[in-house]
């Protein structure tokens, strides 16, 4: 790299860059597509850019999700990951191993977590959108994020596993812990994954004495009908079901929201569409708040089990890569127009859920709830604006999700405010 190149690198992982890392993430596809750096855990570790690049790592059967690959010593190794999970006896899901063991385990989840099963629950995720909605709505104002977008999936993914009603505000505790402070120190996130974790560990087996109609019995079912699904992997699977199917969510619905709010054709062109009854643009929407500012900022980690070589880099064995899907989904190279956010883009093979053996399990339930959610609050209240300025709304911290810490709105009252309990 030339001297001019290297003095014009951006700064990453600061709060500017937080706010807004696609400048930043375009420079690098320009000039350093494949960027070696220093996180901000201490961690070295492989940036890919580019979409060609990106799109090819994630499928790279030489990078593996196990960090028992990773060259660091233990304590290096501890800095990567969902943090807690190591301490909390969690290694064992489908984001941190490698075939043969995903094959059997992708293949139980898969069993249970049906496209039939998430298409039965878009009635317990509307009426679970218009409940918290009905909390707020005759305010003329809320925090989108505390109120709704967290509460939403954490309610949603706790009905689907099979938690119990009054065990679930449990779960909204422990899941705040992780969103709040994930990013930084990890000894209160550690205690909520342990707890979560005993609990979990505790319902598994008591719904082996009284299987139901939930994800966590149909776990059970397809192990005992099939292969086996140790009491150690069921409660490992339905954490990182738990884990990746909250976080994830609330930023789609956050991010979302935030910009249509910022895109104010677009938002008008959708509301236009639901009045009308056309759902068509609701569905390419999605998938464009997907691409454009996605809930999922990097893959999350994989290490090289041998010397490779990705855009140009030579990646020695033991060194982690992360893929930035943030950069691959604005790459000019692959998207007309990346940095515009279009709601009727239909070539829109974006990599916002990932791709490969590890593409998203959970992606169906998200979109379910991603789109009820931004449906509904564009039809109820359709005067939906920004309660602060752009500016002062903070990212939270952290590598692999992106996500706001608040979205304060305003909006007319609506007149019957008839506050349900969900």
């Amino acid at each position: 790299m030339s001297e001019t190149q290297a003095a014009g690198r951006p700064e990453l992982f600061g709060w500017e860059f937080a706010a807004d890392p696609y400048p930043a993430y375009a420079w690098l596809r320009t000039h350093e597509p494949v960027h070696r750096t220093r996180l901000p855990s201490g961690v070295e570790a492989w940036l890919v850019t580019r979409y060609a690049d990106a799109r090819q790592t994630l499928a790279d059967p030489r990078l593996s999700k196990n960090p028992v690959h990773h060259a660091a010593d233990e304590a290096g190794r501890s800095r990567t990951g969902i943090p807690g999970e190591r301490s909390a006896g969690l290694m064992t899901h489908l984001l941190n191993i490698d075939p043969p063991d995903h094959t059997r385990l992708r293949r139980l989840v898969s069993k249970a977590f049906t496209p039939r099963r998430v298409a039965r629950f878009a009635p317990r995720v509307q009426e679970l959108t218009d409940g918290l909605i009905d909390g707020f709505a005759g305010r003329g104002e809320a925090d989108l994020i505390h109120e709704f977008a967290f509460p939403l999936p954490i309610y949603a993914i706790c009905d689907l596993l099979g938690v119990p009603r009054e065990d679930q505000d449990d779960f909204r505790d422990w899941a705040g812990m992780m969103i709040r402070h994930g990013g930084g120190p990890r000894g209160g996130v550690a205690r909520s994954v342990k707890k979560m974790r005993n609990y979990l560990a505790e319902l598994i087996h008591r719904k082996r004495a009284d299987l139901g109609d939930d994800l966590i019995s149909d776990l059970i079912r397809a192990s005992d009908h099939g292969e086996h699904l140790t009491e150690k992997e069921a409660a490992a699977m339905c954490f990182v079901l738990l884990f990746a199917g909250f976080e994830t969510t609330v930023n789609l619905i956050g991010n979302g929201t935030y910009a249509l709010l910022r895109n104010p054709a677009e938002r008008a062109r959708l509301q236009r569409a639901l009045t009308e009854g056309d759902e068509a643009l609701l569905d390419t929407g999605i998938e464009e708040l997907l691409r454009y500012d996605g809930p999922v900022e990097m893959a999350t980690w994989r290490y090289a089990t041998e010397p490779l070589r990705i855009g140009g880099a030579d990646i020695a064995a033991g060194d982690p890569v992360l893929v930035v899907l943030a950069a691959a989904d604005r790459d000019p190279e692959r998207f007309d127009g990346p940095d515009r956010l279009d709601l009727a883009r239909t070539d829109n093979q974006h990599l916002g859920y990932g791709h490969g053996i590890h593409y998203c399990i959970g992606a169906p339930l998200a979109r379910l709830e991603g789109k009820a959610a931004l449906a509904t609050l564009l039809t109820r209240l359709p005067d939906l604006r920004l309660g602060t300025e752009p500016e002062e709304l903070r990212w939270r911290g952290g590598l692999i999700m992106r996500g706001l810490r608040t979205l304060p709105v305003e909006f007319t009252p609506e007149r019957d405010e008839g506050a349900k309990k969900v």
